[in-house]
């Protein structure tokens, strides 16, 4: 932790980090264009401005590859023979304090977390007399939110790691012991209301102004959060709260004339689906524009720019999970002649070729694909897409309202519960359940004679948890989901039987050439592998981080 407190201290002498990206190096030492703290913060639009770099190029080291590494690899929905990231698919120990995307990952998080507490710290004492207390307190709540969010992140990755409120407690001792995970989480959930209670209010339009986050973007985290500590009342309230404020509007639902594959365009940045996205300028400079399509990408053709490397597919897992008629897989996978008429749209668009094979999965990912700049308003470049990236969209706060009401029970038939999820799966062109069913058993769709077997003939299935990996796939949530299907004591003793089960099921082959035979291929997960290890030069710098965790103090 040693260095990512320098890093915290040395944003804590500047008031407005330039975006230059974020390497270590550049946070050992204030920017050359950095203004200095005293002089700013002295009007409302530099107020207002001070959050910017929160939703930009601090994200970009974590979304250019850890997120879906981690996320999606690790969770089963990708597979890739990167050398730099096969290990996250591979589990049993493979990802070490060694590896480079995992410290890739740690330093773009607590860079975030670094800069929030910059702000949280440094700027009231510094405003100007002239600037109005509600800018003020919005700015606050902005990074109070990003702070949590950034920890939100680290606490599902890491587990036990210290809360840092304050840098300046830290001059003159760098060691510094981890805190447990239920003192993180509560942190979070200060955080989150503080962001609740001071962030303007806002009734989504869809507009590309309406980018920072919202009092109703933090009630909508805030039920995320007590899902994760099975507070299934707390996550209910705060999510009907959202579903009442008319803030966010659901595409396909609330606007039917748009559809699920709309949201994933970048004509639609900060629709009013949004709750909170990364905020990319397309055709900036590397690390201000998303990374997202260069990797996932099955061809320079799609983009235009001379990347789109195709270095993750979509398993065959879960291509097959999808019911029959699902529009999210068309929107979330490119198969075999599918059609894209957004793609290359001058040419007439897109047909994904029979050839397609992504790592071996005979199709390849469409989800974040944008297409040419050309197909984006002119606007993109290599490794640098225009298309923003959710952290959170409102489709997500009727699916934890379902499963708040379902709650620990293992079936449910209560009205509400199922009005919320038919609404997702309305717009999915899915017939709706008539019953809720969590860890039950079906037919395994990946079941072949030819696996000898080696494939159960049964899998474990979970209504809340398929919805939920169908909607969100590809959007780097589905591993935080399997790590707390076990529960809060699962999470805070890093339990996961089911978790286990469910993933050691899963079909992570490749197809032969005959785009037939399945060349199988399954993990078992150990209970380490449910916690990423800290980077090696963290550790070294602080052993502390290496003893058990303690309790933290709260001021």
């Amino acid at each position: 932790m040693k260095a990512n407190i320098k890093y915290i201290i040395s944003a804590a002498v500047i008031s407005l980090v330039s975006v230059t990206g974020c390497k270590k190096d550049f946070f050992n030492r204030p920017p050359e264009n950095a203004i200095a703290i005293d002089n700013f913060y002295k009007t409302d639009a530099q107020v207002a401005s001070s959050t910017l770099n929160l939703y930009n190029s601090l994200w970009f080291n974590y979304v250019a590859k850890p997120g879906w590494a981690v996320c999606e690899m690790t969770g089963g929905n990708g597979r890739s023979y990167s050398s730099d990231v096969t290990d996250f698919g591979n589990l049993n120990g493979a990802v070490t304090n060694l590896n480079s995307q995992n410290d890739a990952a740690w330093s773009s998080l607590w860079t975030v977390v670094a800069q929030a507490n910059a702000l949280i710290n440094l700027m009231p004492p510094r405003a100007g007399a002239d600037v109005t207390p509600a800018v003020l307190n919005n700015a606050l709540g902005e990074a109070h939110f990003m702070r949590a969010m950034a920890y939100f992140h680290i606490v599902r990755l890491w587990g036990a790691v210290p809360i840092i409120e304050d840098a300046s407690n830290f001059l003159t001792n760098f060691q510094v012991n981890s805190n447990r995970i239920e003192d993180i989480y509560t942190f979070m959930v200060k955080d989150m209301k503080f962001a609740e209670a001071n962030c303007t209010k806002m009734i989504r339009t869809g507009s590309i102004t309406q980018g920072h986050v919202s009092s109703g973007s933090a009630s909508a985290m805030l039920a995320k959060i007590y899902l994760y500590m099975q507070d299934y009342p707390n996550a209910l309230a705060e999510a009907q709260k959202v579903i009442n404020s008319g803030e966010f509007k659901l595409y396909g639902v609330d606007l039917p004339n748009k559809t699920y594959n709309d949201l994933f365009k970048t004509a639609n940045n900060n629709n009013e689906e949004s709750i909170c996205q990364l905020q990319w300028a397309g055709g900036a400079s590397y690390g201000h524009g998303n990374p997202a399509q260069a990797s996932l990408a099955a061809s320079g053709i799609i983009t235009g720019t001379g990347d789109g490397y195709s270095v993750l597919g979509p398993t065959i897992d879960l291509q097959n999970s999808y019911e029959g008629g699902d529009l999210r897989l068309h929107a979330t996978i490119m198969q075999a002649k599918d059609f894209y008429p957004e793609i290359t749209a001058a040419a007439g668009g897109y047909t994904v070729p029979d050839n397609i094979n992504s790592q071996g999965t005979d199709a390849a990912i469409k989800k974040y694909v944008v297409g040419t700049p050309a197909d984006n308003g002119g606007i993109g470049a290599a490794q640098s897409a225009a298309n923003n990236t959710y952290l959170m969209r409102y489709a997500e706060v009727y699916l934890i309202a379902a499963e708040a009401i379902v709650g620990k029970n293992t079936t449910s038939t209560d009205a509400q519960a199922l009005n919320y999820i038919n609404t997702i799966r309305k717009r999915a062109n899915l017939a709706p359940l008539t019953v809720i069913k969590r860890n039950y058993t079906v037919a395994n769709p990946n079941y072949d004679a030819t696996y000898n077997n080696a494939v159960p003939t049964t899998i474990i299935k979970d209504d809340i948890l398929a919805e939920r990996r169908h909607e969100f796939a590809i959007e780097n949530d589905y591993w935080f989901d399997l790590c707390r299907i076990d529960g809060w004591n699962g999470i805070l003793n890093n339990s996961h039987p089911l978790a286990t089960q469910l993933i050691s099921q899963q079909e992570r082959g490749t197809y032969a050439n005959d785009r037939k035979t399945v060349y199988h291929s399954a993990v078992t997960p150990k209970s380490t592998d449910f916690l990423l290890p800290i980077p090696i030069n963290e550790t070294t710098a602080d052993p502390k981080l290496l003893e058990p965790a303690v309790p933290y103090t709260f001021k």
